[in-house]
């Protein structure tokens, strides 16, 4: 089995490479990345392309038609990938996030590949009454990020058939440890604070809902699309991936850092505006789907891997948020260093 993974130089990516290298050891396993992030690594004992059986750079936008030569599947992670980049860089999320992938889905079919999986954001729900969203409930795309996932969504379904069978799989919010840790993500960040600052600070008044993932249950997820048949979910397929017991409000996900790191002051602004980004979501189709690959990190599992990641780095940075582990912010330095455009393609 060959298999391509995009922006696997990120923060999940290096998780997913592990996963696939673990599961199915005899795959060909392909990297493509622009290497925005290569530098950002926090657990720098391996380096993780040292996985990969052949990494390519480049963008997406130009991904050439011979590196998706003999690919059985691919896993599609590269993106502008959260709302604060999305803000500052909104032409170029719609380039990658929508148009690139769906150029890359049609160029994979066009090369014989038979599975086509699209990292998609249960952000696409916005903001919600307390019913949890199903994948047929109405989508309030709140940002420019979620707006491209939602584009992307609706222009790979004309392409899938029983040959070619695409998952877009609508995941929850990131969290956990990585080779290349971002705090820009909000269990992240917090468990950050808590070490760094004994201090943990809710801009919000803590009660928007938020479902979040462990990044190495997406990288279970992104095995089981990738090897999924058509006679499961179907040809076309997008699908809640998460857990049911993993949806949050805000201040319960401090307090489960709290919890963990005894001496912690927990501050919320109950003065604050609504945060138009609170939702809950359901995952009974996925459960039904896909019953091997369920989650298995839990909340406090996940809140000690963070801590215990970050003390083995020995972290202390208090002002992490100016940091190179914050996506925006390091994006923002290349290219204010030069070397990248205003459009976010490397200089020559």
């Amino acid at each position: 089995m060959k298999i391509l993974i995009t922006g696997n130089m990120g923060y999940i990516g290096p998780n997913v490479v592990a996963h696939f290298r673990k599961t199915h050891p005899n795959a060909t396993l392909i990297g493509y990345d622009s290497a925005f992030f290569a530098d950002a690594l926090t657990t720098p004992l391996r380096f993780p392309e040292s996985q990969i059986d052949q990494q390519y750079f480049g963008d997406v936008r130009n991904l050439p038609a011979e590196v998706l030569k003999g690919v059985d599947a691919v896993i599609h992670l590269a993106a502008i990938s959260n709302d604060p980049m999305g803000k500052a860089y909104e032409d170029v999320t719609m380039q990658v996030n929508h148009e690139a992938s769906v150029a890359i889905a049609k160029k994979a079919k066009q090369a014989g590949a038979k599975a086509f999986v699209f990292a998609s954001s249960c952000s696409v729900y916005g903001f919600a009454d307390d019913r949890a969203r199903t994948e047929s409930s109405e989508l309030n795309p709140l940002t420019a990020y979620a707006r491209s996932k939602v584009a992307t969504e609706k222009d790979l379904q004309p392409l899938a058939d029983k040959n070619f069978v695409v998952s877009c799989l609508r995941f929850s919010t990131a969290c956990g440890m990585s080779p290349r840790l971002r705090l820009d993500l909000v269990l992240n960040d917090f468990v950050a604070s808590a070490i760094a600052a004994k201090k943990i600070t809710i801009l919000s008044d803590g009660t928007p809902w938020r479902p979040l993932i462990n990044t190495k249950d997406m990288a279970r997820s992104m095995e089981w699309a990738a090897t999924r048949s058509a006679d499961n979910g179907g040809a076309f397929l997008i699908v809640n991936v998460g857990n049911d017991e993993w949806n949050y409000q805000v201040k319960d996900l401090a307090l489960a850092v709290q919890k963990q790191t005894p001496g912690v002051d927990v501050s919320i602004n109950k003065d604050a505006a609504p945060d138009k980004r609170s939702y809950r979501v359901d995952f009974a189709l996925y459960r039904k789907l896909a019953p091997n690959h369920q989650p298995a990190y839990d909340l406090t599992a996940t809140v000690r891997e963070l801590k215990e990641g970050l003390e083995a780095i020995a972290f202390h940075d208090a002002n992490f948020r100016e940091s190179r582990l914050i996506r925006l912010r390091m994006l923002n330095n290349l290219k204010q260093a030069g070397y990248l455009n205003d459009q976010l393609f490397w200089r020559s």
